[in-house]
């Protein structure tokens, strides 16, 4: 199984270091060409402007929009906001993978980024997980066809659509793979 990570710009290093430590062989994306024999892609966190300029310069952008139709894909913090439906403060362009609206930066600026309990339901099992919350985006709508992963206090936090699954927090910068984990379970039944 080869995960690939978007490496274009944000924090993609910390989801390699993820895989590597579940024993996942991980890619770095910066082309089109690097998807070819990839089995699913993150979408990591960083700065969604800047993200979605770099992926539509290097015609990355359509590339995964077909890719995301075939196989799973994970969007952490920017990376959810690149594969949400609708985009809000600012209004932007994105992939539209998963049926949702998102807030950019809607709990704060930089300064007020923090760590917080997420409940997380996976699998009929109920958690609780660290959640790095670094000027994250919050779901404000979902369709019937998006289902709710986990919350922060009332705030949807992880939700997953068919094969993509977004988080507003950041589970890379933590020691817990939950989130990746459960990635890879989508990629094992297919």
């Amino acid at each position: 199984m080869i995960i690939g990570v978007l490496a274009v710009q944000g924090d993609f290093y910390k989801h390699i270091h993820a895989l590597d430590a579940i024993g996942v062989q991980a890619k770095e994306i910066k082309s089109p060409k690097d998807l070819i024999d990839c089995d699913g892609l993150i979408i990591p966190g960083g700065e969604s402007t800047t993200i979605l300029k770099l992926i539509t310069n290097s015609h990355l952008f359509e590339e995964i929009q077909k890719f995301g139709k075939k196989r799973p894909i994970l969007g952490t913090c920017a990376g959810a906001i690149l594969l949400a439906n609708k985009v809000v403060n600012p209004p932007m362009q994105s992939l539209k993978l998963i049926d949702i609206e998102i807030s950019r930066n809607a709990y704060g600026r930089q300064i007020d980024s923090f760590i917080d309990r997420v409940e997380v339901s996976i699998d009929s099992n109920k958690e609780f997980i660290e959640g790095v919350f670094i000027r994250a985006p919050r779901i404000l709508k979902i369709s019937k066809d998006v289902k709710p992963l986990g919350f922060h206090k009332e705030n949807i936090a992880i939700a997953e659509s068919k094969d993509i699954i977004v988080s507003t927090f950041h589970p890379e910068l933590t020691e817990n793979f939950l989130i990746h984990k459960y990635f890879l379970s989508k990629i094992n039944r297919k």
